[in-house]
């Protein structure tokens, strides 16, 4: 049987979701021999959970929008912005009690949300994945100690999250699945293969720190960047803060390789309170998120527009 698990892509709470599923089904489906798996984004010219994609006999979503195709199995996610409209949340209500929906908005992360459902729901726990669970936590949360240590790369496990975050397509998804089932995350962390791929990024990140320091603007309690001068060659959530640790939010509007993307978040460390909704905020102009952090992905030819919402939100959030 083919089995299809949609995960968001280039993502490692998508990454350690897939891992963790995976594990779940081995003692939930245990003739169940492969699983597929797909990489999604929300950015223009990236896969999406859709019918097309949930071809599988059986199919997954971890971590990503909710589609109410009629061949989903299983879903999983914490966003705030999982559903689209209300049919689609209409849709997952009728089909939950099936006992293989589970949205908990309140997690900080999907991996944790998945360990918990296979201890709690199906008996299911593997203390050798609890590191990567307390570390896809810390990432999706931002619970580092400073942002100085969220911009720190001289931890493995941090270069690791840069590739995943890079490079992480079906194939490389697909291959550290089964590395993080059979190895510590640290040892996988530590693997040559993460050292080769994670080599010319550490030159870019350190270029992506000097060009955010250059086009920052501090407006009030906000930061706002714009990097839409070129395409990026590299993207760090957490620059802003370590930069301007006064700063309550950032707002940064840059140029992919897709098509413009606006990034908004809530400096967890600037020791005043959060009073928006960032998903909210995003959600009005076809983005989503979660109430700290969010992002907004545009056209290509769309960059004039996504400069204007951009400066827009600064000015709402300032």
């Amino acid at each position: 049987m083919r089995f299809v698990v949609a995960t968001h892509g280039h993502c490692f709470d998508g990454l350690a979701s897939a891992t963790l599923f995976t594990r779940l089904m081995r003692d939930v489906s245990p003739n169940q021999t492969r699983l597929e798996y797909r990489g999604c984004g929300y950015g223009f010219g990236q896969p999406r959970a859709d019918e097309a994609l949930l071809n599988g006999e059986d199919n997954a979503i971890l971590d990503y929008r909710f589609n109410g195709c009629k061949r989903l199995g299983w879903f999983f996610d914490h966003h705030r912005t999982a559903f689209q409209n209300q049919e689609d949340r209409a849709e997952f209500e009728r089909r939950r009690d099936n006992g293989r929906f589970f949205y908990e908005p309140e997690y900080s992360s999907c991996t944790q949300l998945i360990a918990d459902v296979g201890r709690e729901h199906f008996n299911v726990h593997d203390p050798s994945l609890e590191e990567l669970v307390r570390w896809a936590d810390i990432i999706d949360a931002a619970r580092f100690d400073s942002p100085d240590q969220a911009i720190s790369r001289e931890s493995p496990i941090l270069r690791m999250v840069s590739v995943v975050e890079h490079y992480a397509d079906d194939a490389l998804i697909t291959h550290l699945v089964q590395e993080l089932l059979q190895k510590p995350l640290s040892e996988v962390a530590r693997s040559d293969i993460m050292a080769e791929r994670y080599r010319p990024l550490g030159v870019k990140h350190a270029r992506f720190v000097e060009h955010v320091r250059s086009k920052s603007e501090l407006r009030g309690r906000v930061v706002f960047v714009d990097l839409t001068d070129a395409v990026l060659e590299s993207v760090g959530k957490f620059v802003t803060y370590a930069l301007f640790p006064q700063s309550v939010y950032s707002v940064m509007v840059g140029l992919l390789k897709n098509g413009p993307k606006i990034s908004v978040g809530y400096n967890p460390w600037s020791g005043r309170p959060r009073d928006v909704d960032i998903s909210a905020i995003c959600a009005r102009y076809g983005g989503g998120g979660h109430p700290v952090v969010g992002g907004i992905s545009f056209r290509n030819n769309e960059l004039d527009q996504a400069r204007q919402v951009a400066r827009s939100i600064a000015d709402e959030l300032g």
